[in-house]
């Protein structure tokens, strides 16, 4: 793994240790980027939990996992999408229709494709989980 891409590796970590059963998982460095996106997958029922632990660097979050993910991870390039758009990307990247959850940044913030329709705001598709 590199450290170029954060949420790439956080990402690939939580789908590593899910899918070998841990009930948890470590990430490492902590940032912004990716502590929002776990509030997402905790929100959507994906994860039991996390939470920040400073350790003097840069810090990092301890992930408590439940066995919801079955696939998770990054969508590279980020494609924009608008508010009336969210479906041409869950056929993309999700299995079905309303089964996971696409991670989209937004100008109100990080949150799935769900909360962003709503709103009707459009935004970048940084992750997927399902």
């Amino acid at each position: 793994m590199t450290a170029d891409d954060p949420l790439a590796n956080a990402l690939s970590g939580i789908d590593n240790a899910e899918s070998v059963g841990h009930l948890t998982h470590e990430v490492s460095p902590a940032s912004e980027e990716v502590g929002s996106v776990l509030s997402v997958l905790y929100d959507r029922g994906y994860i039991e939990g996390f939470e920040h632990v400073d350790d003097g660097k840069a810090g990092r979050f301890e992930v408590e996992l439940n066995g919801a993910i079955n696939d998770c991870g990054p969508v590279k390039p980020r494609y924009s999408a608008g508010a009336d758009e969210y479906e041409k990307w869950e056929k993309r990247f999700l299995p079905a229709r309303d089964y996971g959850a696409l991670v989209v940044t937004t100008s109100h913030g990080i949150m799935s494709h769900y909360e962003a329709r709503e709103e009707g705001i459009g935004g970048q598709v940084i992750a997927y989980v399902y």
